[in-house]
């Protein structure tokens, strides 16, 4: 269910980055503007701060926003917002539902304190799996993709459309009958299609659950899964 919901944020993202007609980044992705509705449905919500950018920027210059704890350190230092500053904020989210910690604890030690170098350190101390939520087999290649959208150079991460590419990746090896749960009309497990045919041949009106419902509640309380 984690891997799933992580995979239709990517997802959506990605459409936002890639396929809307005029290419959106979310700037704040975060676990409280990830709604889940009665099925664990993920759809993002508060678009505050986002901002259009024409096809051919690289970046966005802008006033250092954000949520203390999802920020990538480069536009904190650049103010220069990149599509890879949300693979940034979305690979926090991502180590919040693979270890079921607060982006920012004050609990941790003062060098751990932000999640995404607490989970950082844990791999190069060789202890990450004892703050891993689940069987560690089960989950190792998703851990190795957080690690390297973490990257403090924004280069070296991937982009949000193969960020989003790689989880349903991981998903449909883990059971190959299921589909993109964003996007059904178009089958991605199908050989008859490639990923980026599939990627780039979305239309705009798809439903990529981009906001909030009354029905949805605030992806908050991971612990209690």
């Amino acid at each position: 269910m984690r891997l799933r919901i992580a995979a239709e944020v990517a997802g959506a993202l990605s459409y936002m980055h890639s396929s809307a007609s005029i290419p959106i980044y979310n700037q704040d992705i975060k676990s409280t503007s990830i709604m889940l509705d009665e099925k664990y449905k993920a759809k993002i919500a508060d678009f505050g701060i986002s901002k259009f950018v024409a096809i051919d920027q690289t970046h966005a210059t802008t006033q250092v926003q954000g949520t203390f704890g999802y920020l990538d350190p480069k536009n904190f230092r650049s103010c220069q917002f990149t599509d890879k500053s949300d693979v940034y904020s979305s690979s926090v989210v991502l180590t919040e539902l693979l270890t079921s910690q607060k982006p920012i604890s004050m609990v941790r030690p003062e060098e751990y304190r932000g999640l995404a170098t607490y989970y950082i350190l844990s791999m190069e101390e060789y202890h990450l799996v004892d703050i891993l939520e689940g069987k560690e087999e089960e989950i190792m290649a998703v851990v190795f993709l957080a690690k390297r959208w973490l990257d403090l150079k924004g280069k070296r991460r991937p982009s949000m459309k193969e960020a989003a590419m790689e989880l349903e990746r991981i998903r449909m090896l883990r059971n190959p009958s299921c589909g993109v749960q964003n996007h059904s009309d178009i089958d991605f497990s199908s050989n008859s299609i490639g990923w980026d045919d599939a990627w780039t041949s979305m239309r705009s009106d798809l439903d990529v659950d981009l906001i909030s419902f009354p029905d949805v509640h605030p992806l908050l309380d991971i612990e209690s899964w």
